[in-house]
């Protein structure tokens, strides 16, 4: 056997010419459009072609049925051979007797299931006989027993030379038409060959409707029911009293409208004049659309119509009511039922929507049922952690919890960077049935056995997404790791069951699984790798548009393209008076640092809010804008979630953010808890990839419009890239 040869270097290097001279074709834009022209055309002209060629069909049919009933006019079938092999019939009789004058019945009339003997007047006569002495006079030809012009008079079908090229006359079309239809004449009904065609018919025959209001029969069924249910009530054991049967029919037909009026009425109700054993599907079908609700998961629970007609702990309800929460929002309203089963959650739901106590309640309910912290089992770590993804954020939520933490006797920690951890182990001393955490902070503690999550059952992961843009999935998982897996849900329908989510490990003890809940703005791969590792069967709840504005801010924009007109503009809103706290974004440090200088050199005495700032400087600022003592707070795009701050009445982006989700999170600070916010950006040239986003975000707003240079801009009309906007450079270079 031959040993195959390799190639040489030369022949090698020969191939690889070979095949890089062979490239694709790249044609310019004239010769696509040409192409496109061209294959343009040539539809065009296919369709034509189909439509002459079926036209033609068409006319070839028409004529063949006119040849035909012209040969059956005169006694030719459609072979040109005689009809009249016996005598004939009574119809043909007929029409050759009306053919050669004699007076009779009108051809419509036999159509429409008259016979001779229906006539009135001298022309009634059997079928086959001709009687001339009638149609001597000549007056009756032509004409119909009820005085109208015989619908086939004497020589219609054919000329009288004999050729057959009469004109088609209007009862020749009809009779065309129905014979191409297939309609049956004489009779409404549907024939054989309708009724089997596969085809829908849209035609509407009051016989064929069966409502109760058309129908009579149905009418006498319901006062049939009615009365023998009537009668059955009042103990009536013969009924074949003609005067007893009519009083017990008018009064059951009586108790049964008074009934069926009362159930209208019921139905016309809303759901807020319904007490909640009055409610029915399609009630909370309408209570979900009202407040925006999307849930899908199996066992979704009803959601809160107050705060009353909830299953929560009394405790907690006598902590919402010294707090002053009036109503649930809506993703309280779904989210507080589902926590309080202790089922898995993911929630998306738009900022300033209240998912704070959404997941405190349920997470202090699930805490109530757990033995208190004592000397035995506080060396063991929390019952409850919450992550989230900035210092800010952690301290906002702390603040919320611990509105009701000290009501109920619980302790609320949190550990967040920019602090000394020496303090933070100190305040961790006596144990903390919940903490709230940053996620590089609470893995250093973890390392360092400063925390331990020995018995933590309840997770809560807040703005999952921001979490996990600023890179924490690695310390994330870590956590998340570190918690015990002896109390895990199964990954069966058990999970989704309320009444099996209790895990007996003996007769007088009953532990519960973990609960673990996420919640997130969007749901990139990450959040989505995250929710399938540590979530068992969760139930989903989206408030709204999760990637849409709040509908109270109204949102305008300014094309300005240099820095230095930006700030004399942003001078002349400030000079023109805000009532309320102003936020306005930038999109660097730099930048923001800048700003402030400029505004405290105005006399503006504005606070400065980013990452290189200490977290005493970055409490500080965010005070002193609480408090009114800065009216103005410059910030990085580290304000634009979870920060809030009451009443903002502005916000300003002096620099578009780099994405649309980050512009959403921005506005966000305004028109917070159903208030009216305003928002203005500040557009330049190099915003244009955003141009497109920008419209359609602002065109979906209800309080907005879009303004007149943003709609007719080039750049708003398609959507983007940066590869396009690339190339676009590399052209403009060439």
């Amino acid at each position: 056997m031959s040993r195959k040869e390799p190639l040489s270097v030369e022949a090698l290097l020969q191939k690889q010419k070979e095949e890089a001279a062979v490239k694709p074709k790249f044609m310019s834009k004239a010769e696509r459009q040409r192409l496109a022209l061209e294959k343009r055309q040539q539809e065009v002209e296919a369709a034509k072609a189909k439509e002459e060629a079926e036209r033609k069909k068409r006319e070839e049919f028409e004529r063949k049925a006119r040849e035909e009933v012209r040969s059956t006019a005169n006694g030719l079938n459609r072979y040109g051979t005689s009809t009249h092999t016996q005598a004939p019939t009574a119809p043909r009789a007929d029409r050759q007797r009306y053919q050669n004058g004699a007076s009779g019945p009108s051809r419509d009339s036999r159509m429409n299931g008259y016979t001779d003997k229906d006539a009135p007047g001298p022309s009634r006569q059997p079928y086959g006989h001709s009687h001339g002495s009638q149609s001597s006079n000549g007056q009756n030809a032509g004409k119909s027993s009820a005085g109208k012009p015989n619908a086939l008079p004497k020589n219609s079908y054919a000329s009288q030379d004999g050729s057959g090229d009469a004109p088609v006359t209007a009862e020749e079309q009809e009779l065309i038409r129905r014979r191409y239809l297939g309609i049956k004449q004489g009779s409404t009904k549907k024939t054989r060959r309708m009724l089997q065609d596969r085809k829908y018919m849209f035609d509407h025959d009051m016989e064929e409707d069966t409502t109760d209001t058309i129908n009579p029969v149905f009418q006498n069924i319901i006062e049939a029911k009615a009365f023998s249910s009537a009668a059955k009530a009042s103990g009536i054991a013969q009924l074949g009293s003609p005067k007893g049967t009519s009083s017990s029919a008018a009064a059951a037909t009586e108790t049964l409208e008074r009934r069926r009026g009362a159930r209208n009425a019921m139905d016309e109700k809303h759901w807020t004049e319904k007490s909640l054993e009055e409610m029915r599907e399609r009630d909370w079908r309408i209570f979900r659309e009202d407040f925006a609700i999307a849930a899908r998961g199996g066992h979704i629970p009803r959601p809160l119509r107050s705060w009353k007609e909830s299953k929560i702990p009394k405790p907690i309800l006598e902590a919402i009511e010294m707090i002053g929460y009036q109503d649930p929002s809506p993703i309280q309203r779904q989210a507080i039922p589902i926590g309080l089963e202790n089922r898995d959650l993911i929630g998306i739901a738009e900022t300033g929507s209240g998912k704070t106590a959404s997941f405190v309640i349920p997470m202090l309910a699930y805490i109530l049922d757990l033995p208190r912290l004592t000397d035995e089992n506080r060396h063991l770590g929390p019952y409850a952690l919450i992550l989230a993804p900035t210092r800010e954020l952690a301290q906002q939520i702390e603040v919320e919890t611990r509105k009701f933490a000290a009501h109920l006797g619980f302790t609320c920690v949190s550990i967040v960077g920019g602090r000394d951890m020496n303090e933070q182990a100190f305040n961790m001393r006596n144990g903390a049935e919940i903490v709230i955490a940053t996620p590089g902070r609470l893995k250093d503690c973890i390392e360092r056995h400063v925390l331990v999550l020995g018995q933590c059952t309840y997770v809560v992961m807040d703005e999952a997404d921001r979490m996990l843009n600023l890179g924490f999935e690695a310390e994330l998982n870590i956590i998340l790791d570190a918690l015990p897996v002896s109390n895990l849900k199964p990954d069966t329908e058990d999970a989704e069951d309320p009444l099996k989510l209790l895990r007996r490990e003996g007769e007088d003890r009953v532990d519960k699984y973990r609960v673990t809940m996420l919640y997130s703005a969007t749901m990139p791969p990450g959040v989505e790798r995250m929710a399938k590792k540590y979530l068992r069967r969760p139930a989903h709840i989206t408030i709204g548009d999760a990637n849409q504005a709040v509908g109270t801010v109204e949102q305008r924009v300014e094309f300005i393209q240099s820095d230095e007109k930006k700030r004399q503009r942003l001078m002349q809103i400030l000079h023109a008076g805000v009532d309320g706290p102003t936020i306005v974004f930038c999109s660097t440090i730099i930048d923001a640092d800048g700003l402030g200088k400029y505004l405290a050199s105005a006399g503006w005495n504005p606070a400065v809010l980013h990452s290189k700032k200490t977290q005493a400087q970055r409490e500080e600022a965010l005070a002193s804008l609480r408090s009114g003592e800065a009216p103005v707070l410059v910030a990085t795009d580290l304000a634009g979630r979870g920060i809030d701050v009451p009443n903002v009445a502005l916000v300003v982006n002096f620099q578009m953010s780099n994405n649309i989700e980050s512009y959403i999170h921005r506005i966000g600070r305004t028109g917070r808890a159903g208030k009216h916010g305003v928002a203005i950006t500040f557009l330049d040239s190099g915003d244009e990839e955003l141009y497109y986003d920008l419209k359609q975000e602002i065109s979906r707003s209800p309080v907005s419009k879009v303004s007149p240079e943003l709609a007719r801009h080039p750049a708003a009309q398609t959507k983007i890239t940066k590869e396009m906007k690339r190339k676009r450079a590399a052209e403009d270079e060439g």
